[in-house]
């Protein structure tokens, strides 16, 4: 079996690859561009970095994730779910910090793809993924109302409450220029769909802010607007500027990056072991979220992706990513969509967008410097009201068990109230407890009563205990209970297995103890129809035909095995 990697590109020419194909995906990567260039600033520099992190990010991750990841159709680079758990990192550790938990995601991502566990990801039930993007949705939003009301004073890094609290306390202070251009831009980006044109809303909307934002003092007194130049400078050697740096990213080494407290980072034992959980995070949402937009690209174009490459591609972009400056980058749904829209045909259109991010990067890195910081708050509000899926949410609180809907609460509350690393492990674990339990509750056993007895005309002094469903460890003391009970009027108990899929290791151990109950008390064993693969485990274990135990295909066969004993030890 090969190492699962770049197989979207090899499927990709294989099937031969035209030059109708390299000009619609061209197309495709410079519309991708256009949308990627204010996302990737605005969701930099609310993970608390320079806006030229996230275009770093979208220009090396996302043409590595391209070329060796196992989606034709995914777009990668960074994303609004990361965004919980990175301002946290960078607020405690810095860029250094960000840069070495990516690192370490990265790492992960590729280990669970050389494992080929991405068929298992998927297996994660939508409440808790619905959980979590609310609950980020809702913390996104939040992070914006600084820059969206122009409050100068209000803490980003202060938790959501206290967040809240600060913004109402601050709302005298609001900046009506700020504001007005935050509102402009968020309803253009509202009503653009509806226009039903293939130019990205993003454009326009963008556009029309920062005119508004240039402009505006010469219709109104006192109009003052924050823009992106007036927040970030650079500077490289004797060059400084506003902004962005005019330059492609660099190799730089993380772990020499700056703290918190603007010295090196360095790498040590202990710094690792303070990443490790938001690494983990890290890596968990982004093969969730990177397989689920896979899913999605499937499911426009009714292709197949490989989740195991997928997995693998990921990994290598955060791994090689941190060593140009990229910080998270993870499979985009959106900007996926909007890649099918446009016509994109196979990775390569990803591979175009990164090198539209680039040339956006050399050549107009001193016009974006003009965006306002209102206008790229209200781009990250239409995000996160795109990425709660309310609509989903409502649904699912009007129809769901309730077991669903405590996992949902419990991811969502979590999430808001404390942080993606806690929320994940909780809502994972959750929601695996609650899976246990049901299929707890679909494993079943009975014993035959007097009239089913008769009916399958079985000898006298037999039990016949009936299991079904898989018996393992959450499961296996309720189905195989009734072997303790066989009355001492029953000389043999037969075990029809036929429904029995799976054994786990609890299972075996309490079935060797029943086993060796039943043979304490002269009782004979026969199962019935159990799947030979499972004989061979019981084999493993120790457990194997004897004078008291034996296997049989049928209750026929059973009861003549039965019946021929009863001859011999007359």
């Amino acid at each position: 079996m090969s190492f699962p990697l770049a197989s979207a590109v090899k499927e990709t020419l294989k099937q031969g690859y035209s030059f109708q194909d390299l000009r619609a995906d061209l197309l495709a990567g410079i519309t991708l561009g256009i949308i990627a260039v204010p996302l990737a600033m605005a969701l930099a520099i609310a993970s608390g970095v320079p806006p030229q992190y996230g275009l770093y990010t979208a220009i090396v991750a996302g043409a590595v994730i391209a070329l060796t990841g196992g989606s034709r159709f995914s777009v990668s680079g960074p994303t609004a779910a990361f965004v919980v758990i990175l301002l946290p990192v960078t607020s405690q550790y810095g860029l250094g910090g960000l840069l070495l938990a990516t690192l370490m995601a990265g790492a992960i991502q590729l280990s669970m793809g050389a494992l080929r566990l991405g068929r298992l990801i998927q297996f994660i039930p939508a409440p808790v993924t619905l959980g979590f993007t609310a609950g980020i949705a809702l913390v996104i939003a939040s992070l914006q109302l600084k820059d969206f009301f122009g409050l100068s004073g209000m803490d980003n890094t202060a938790h959501f409450f206290i967040k809240l609290m600060d913004f109402f306390s601050l709302v005298g202070q609001i900046s009506w220029g700020d504001f007005l251009v935050g509102a402009v831009t968020l309803a253009i980006l509202i009503a653009w769909p509806r226009l039903k044109t293939p130019i990205p809303g993003h454009l326009p909307a963008l556009l029309l802010g920062t005119a508004l934002a240039l402009l505006g003092g010469f219709w109104f007194t006192d109009f003052h607007v924050v823009l992106l130049g007036d927040q970030f400078s650079w500077t490289l050697g004797e060059e400084s500027g506003r902004g962005i740096p005019p330059v492609a990213p660099s190799f730089l080494l993380p772990w020499l990056m700056p703290n918190a407290e603007a010295e090196a980072i360095g790498f040590s034992w202990e710094l690792f072991s303070a990443l490790l959980p938001a690494a983990f995070t890290i890596a968990m949402l982004g093969a969730i979220e990177s397989l689920l937009c896979a899913v999605v690209g499937d499911s426009l174009t009714g292709t197949k992706h490989d989740p195991n490459a997928e997995l693998v591609g990921q990994g290598l972009g955060n791994l090689v990513a941190p060593f140009f400056g990229g910080i998270t980058a993870t499979g985009a749904l959106a900007r996926t969509a909007a890649n099918i829209r446009a016509g994109g045909r196979s990775p390569f259109a990803a591979l175009f967008h990164a090198l539209m991010v680039l040339a956006s990067v050399l050549i107009f890195s001193d016009w974006l410097s003009y965006l306002p910081m209102a206008a790229l708050a209200g781009l990250l509000l239409i995000v996160a009201w795109n990425m709660s899926e309310a609509h989903h949410v409502l649904r699912m609180l009007k129809v769901a068990p309730r077991s669903d809907l405590l996992v949902l609460v419990t991811c969502f509350s979590l999430t808001v109230m404390f942080d993606m690393v806690l929320a994940v492990g909780v809502g994972i674990v959750l929601a695996s407890l609650l899976f246990m339990g049901r299929m707890a509750q679909a494993t079943q056993s009975y014993t035959l009563n007097e009239r089913e007895h008769q009916d399958r005309q079985l000898p006298k002094g037999v039990a016949y205990i009936r299991i079904a469903g898989p018996l393992f460890f959450g499961a296996a003391e309720k189905a195989l209970g009734r072997l303790s009970q066989v009355s001492s009027s029953i000389d043999a108990v037969f075990v029809d297995m036929h429904e029995v899929s799976s054994l786990d290791i609890t299972a075996i151990d309490s079935l060797d103890a029943a086993i060796r109950q039943l043979e304490a008390r002269g009782k004979r064993i026969i199962f019935i129809g159990l799947a030979p693969n499972l004989i061979l485990k019981l084999r493993r274990a120790g457990i194997r035909k004897n004078a008291n135990l034996s296997f049989a295909r049928s209750a026929n066969q059973a009861s003549k095995r039965w019946l021929a004993y009863q001859t011999t030890i007359k």
